[in-house]
């Protein structure tokens, strides 16, 4: 006879306890389309989360993580990291947000990138030729240049 656990077993839908309804049983595109529905309804009405940026920042470190795991994770390559660095960069200035380095400060982060390029693949000189050995651009360099003397 029939135990009452294997009877609700078997009314779900088989032996493992899977149910064939619900939210679970959707597949992902129609998961993603009602929770936006939620999402948005809820920003509506005033009652969504608003992240600050610790736990943004967190939530993206747990979603980015769980991508590389799944196999799923975009690999940027160095062209593309540059051009998402360079829209963040920009985007801040426009905003205001962006931080402005003080003399010390871009002379420590030319300093570390130096370090940095020294340590990856090596570079013909004769391609490098229009930078100076610290590294960097001359765009860059005029930049910290007049960065430079706005703090004297």
């Amino acid at each position: 006879m029939a135990t009452n656990r294997e009877k609700k077993s078997e009314d779900r839908g088989g032996a493992s306890g899977t149910s064939k309804r619900g939210f679970a049983s959707m597949d992902e595109e129609r998961q993603r389309q009602i929770a936006s529905q939620g999402g948005k309804a809820a920003h509506e009405k005033g009652t969504a989360h608003e992240f600050n940026s610790a736990e943004a920042r967190e939530a993206g470190r747990k979603g980015g993580k769980a991508a590389h795991e799944k196999g799923t994770a975009h690999e940027f390559d160095s062209e593309e990291a540059r051009e998402a660095g360079r829209k963040g960069g920009k985007a801040a200035h426009e905003k205001g947000t962006a931080h402005e380095f003080d003399s010390e400060e871009a002379r420590e982060a030319g300093r570390k990138g130096g370090e940095a390029r020294g340590k990856g693949a090596s570079r013909g000189a004769e391609a490098k030729s229009s930078s100076s050995s610290r590294g960097g651009s001359s765009e860059q360099h005029a930049k910290a240049g007049s960065q430079s003397d706005k703090s004297r």
